[in-house]
């Protein structure tokens, strides 16, 4: 488990805020992988070894592992057991239900895969989302305004006055604090880092959209860099398949190296 205070530690050691996303699409792995005898593991065992250096988290997206029922479960587990000690490990599920099924998806990640934070989806509302807050050391990373189109379907849909996701940040930060909880804020909605910090101004964010989705680093530490960094930027694609070829980890490194002098410029 890594308390907020180990993580600001470890951003300030390792001069970077950088989230390593593994997004372990199966059909995009270096070919020469499928002949291991779980090449999904291989993949992501090659790219935390490249990486561990330059980044202080690794969210790993649920939905790869899944797809492949029983064996993909224990990738996951074998990936969650291998990440290092001091860096961050998000499941990125967007779980959220009715209580007693919040209470049983809190125990399969918390406790039996050894998450660190687990990403949520708040429709449902606070009662869905609070079991995952019972869990002293954990966090609970709520979905507020996301980088897809289809934000604006919902999320910056106007409940009154303010955007829904503006009451999703106000009425969710009535179930933790920043020691606990954090928000998905997409890199793409730059400008509205100063609504966000306006309802959770030392939170920390969880930003995805850097890379390959073409969000800009600078223009997000601009609006939403705070005293304690507050920020964990996530890099996924444009990190994990840098190449598809036989140097594919040593270009992961590569990658992450570069964002990672970036982010040195703003600490």
């Amino acid at each position: 488990m890594l308390n907020r205070a180990q993580l600001i530690s470890e951003i300030h050691k390792k001069r970077s805020f950088l989230c390593v996303g593994l997004d372990s699409d199966k059909t995009k792995i270096p070919k020469h992988l499928l002949s291991e005898p779980d090449p999904v593991f291989a993949f992501n065992k090659a790219i935390i070894d490249a990486t561990r250096d330059y980044c202080v988290s690794y969210k790993i997206n649920t939905a790869f592992f899944e797809a492949d029922g029983w064996m993909g479960w224990q990738s996951m587990q074998k990936v969650f057991d291998y990440i290092p000690e001091g860096i961050l490990k998000i499941a990125d599920a967007k779980r959220g239900d009715i209580g007693n099924t919040s209470h049983q998806y809190a125990k399969a990640f918390f406790d039996t895969l050894g998450a660190d934070a687990i990403t949520l989806a708040p429709y449902m509302g606070n009662d869905s989302l609070a079991p995952f807050f019972e869990y002293p050391g954990h966090w609970g990373i709520v979905l507020a305004l996301t980088s897809n189109p289809g934000s604006a379907d919902y999320e910056q849909q106007k409940v009154g006055s303010e955007f829904l996701y503006e009451v999703v940040l106000k009425n969710t930060c009535k179930l933790g604090n920043p020691e606990n909880l954090m928000f998905v804020v997409g890199a793409t909605k730059a400008q509205e880092f100063e609504i966000v910090r306006k309802h959770a101004p030392h939170n920390f964010l969880l930003v995805p959209g850097i890379g390959a989705q073409g969000g800009s680093l600078a223009e997000v530490v601009k609006y939403g860099k705070t005293a304690d960094v507050g920020l964990l930027i996530n890099a996924s694609r444009s990190i994990i398949y840098a190449s598809s070829g036989f140097d594919f980890a040593d270009a992961a490194a590569h990658e992450a190296l570069k964002i990672q002098v970036e982010m040195a410029g703003f600490l």
